[in-house]
């Protein structure tokens, strides 16, 4: 009961916070302005799920010299509106040096099969053909304790350190600019 409780609270409190915000104009948080990031300085550690079942841990990031995680919701227009082009990134590099995670925010682990559904239905619909993860407690706890809003994004290199944080949607040339830097400086 303790366990169910706790993850109903985390559900509300997530979704209370991700409703103040879902904004299109995206803010990159490495030039100075409040960055959304892990909380403290103990490297990122969580056990979750993907959309089909798998388990996923931190070792996801060191599959890729470089990892998005793209944090968003099924309500938030502006998240649905960028996956097309993530989609194709997800595409376009070589998955040793890049790759991309999304994570369903307003969809908890163990959620039922009609959610599980509606955000299965949003990422095929987008062509969003990348790892989803499932919210859950650890993953909440490791890296989305100060996101308020969505689309926040973050890249993480593959010993797990967050390099840069993004709050708001850009562009596909946008991100593929910072994308690139990114590679360049690992």
């Amino acid at each position: 009961m303790k366990r169910h409780c706790l993850n109903l609270f985390l559900a509300l409190a997530m979704t209370a916070a991700l409703l103040t915000g879902c904004g299109s104009e995206a803010k990159d948080t490495a030039s100075g302005d409040t960055a959304p990031t892990s909380s403290g300085t103990d490297a990122i550690t969580f056990e979750t799920v993907d959309m089909d079942g798998n388990t996923v841990t931190e070792e996801v990031f060191t599959q890729s010299k470089l990892t998005m995680v793209n944090v968003w919701a099924t309500y938030c227009n502006p998240c649905l509106s960028e996956m097309p082009d993530l989609g194709e990134l997800a595409g376009e590099y070589d998955s040793a040096d890049f790759q991309i995670i999304g994570i369903v925010s307003d969809v908890m682990e163990g959620a039922d099969q009609s959610s599980l559904d509606e955000a299965a239905g949003l990422i095929r619909d987008t062509g969003a053909d990348y790892t989803h993860l499932l919210l859950n407690e650890s993953l909440y706890y490791a890296l989305l304790t100060d996101v308020s809003a969505v689309p926040t994004t973050f890249f993480v290199d593959d010993s797990g350190t967050v390099l840069r944080s993004v709050l708001g949607a850009k562009e596909k040339a946008d991100w593929e600019e910072l994308i690139n830097g990114l590679l360049a400086e690992q």
